[in-house]
């Protein structure tokens, strides 16, 4: 999901489809448009969390799932588009991407990524074993 920044022709909260296999840059798309990171203008990555309660699935089946968290991962990237114009895009990931998607980022663009906190960089690292 694009969950904001500043490419305009995109709404925030947009579900679509973050793809790596260009070896040129990544490319989102849904239903409201498309845009390119380049690569070769990628200047930043960062990989964030936020755990959430599970409110309204706990009211329906028990108080004991008011315990349970439920963890969002968000990556943001700052680039240059096409034109040379400075942008960035906050994208929450899926559960199970996150390794794949930070690993192929930096490979392609050079760039480390940077991690909001210690349980990011620990989740990250769980994840890719």
């Amino acid at each position: 999901m694009y969950v904001g920044g500043t490419m305009q022709q995109i709404p925030d909260k947009s579900e679509g489809k973050l793809t790596l296999e260009s070896m040129s840059g990544a490319e989102f798309s849904c239903k409201k448009g498309q845009f390119t990171i380049p690569y070769k203008s990628l200047h930043s990555l960062e990989y964030g969390q936020k755990a959430g309660r599970r409110l309204g699935v706990a009211l329906v089946i028990s108080p004991i799932a008011l315990l349970s968290k439920k963890r969002k991962h968000f990556l943001s990237v700052g680039f240059e588009d096409a034109a040379g114009t400075k942008q960035g895009a906050v994208f929450e990931l899926a559960k199970g991407r996150t390794h794949s998607v930070i690993t192929t980022l930096e490979a392609r663009s050079g760039k480390k990524v940077e991690f909001e906190s210690e349980d990011a960089r620990k989740h990250y690292e769980k994840e890719g074993r």
